[in-house]
């Protein structure tokens, strides 16, 4: 009886390291794959494709965008979207300078740097726009990742606010 209960914790014990050895891998491939999902994100804005866009969000996410409110889910960011892309002056960069992965393997977050350009509705002139972005991913079952947070605030000051 004693040897089995010893065969039974050193095979948990396996099971355990095996387990962790696992978390590890999937998380350079995870760090990996996020980074290769916003390189195609940035493609996808130059297709201007607004499904393609879409296509990097979850049913219930957020796209909150300075000056506008936020547009939840995805017929909301399809919208908000189709709008962007009407615009000729529309360009759109974004860089990620820091990627985590949460320790489960099912969030992670990006936050970086953009550059924009767009028409100003009011005033008809091209705007150049640059700031700072956060954006909360969560891993899907098929083991991609999609946003369901995306959050860019502008370091432009507007002219209704004052410089720090």
């Amino acid at each position: 009886m004693k040897r089995m209960v010893g065969i039974f914790a050193a095979m948990a014990i396996a099971l355990t390291l095996t387990a962790c050895h696992q978390m590890a891998d999937t998380h350079d491939s995870d760090m990996k794959a996020l980074q290769e999902n916003e390189a195609q994100w940035n493609d996808d804005f130059i297709s201007r494709d607004a499904n393609k866009l879409v296509a990097h969000y979850t049913d219930d996410a957020v796209l909150m965008s300075p000056g506008t409110p936020p547009a939840v889910g995805t017929d909301a960011i399809r919208n908000t979207l189709t709008r962007m892309m009407s615009d000729p002056a529309l360009s759109l960069k974004f860089h990620p300078s820091k990627i985590e992965v949460a320790k489960a393997g099912d969030l992670a977050y990006t936050q970086g740097s953009y550059i924009i350009s767009f028409t100003d509705p009011q005033s008809r002139q091209v705007v150049n726009d640059h700031g700072s972005y956060v954006t909360t991913y969560r891993k899907q079952a098929d083991g991609g990742w999609k946003a369901v947070a995306d959050i860019a605030t502008s370091e432009v000051p507007s002219s209704g606010m004052p410089k720090q």
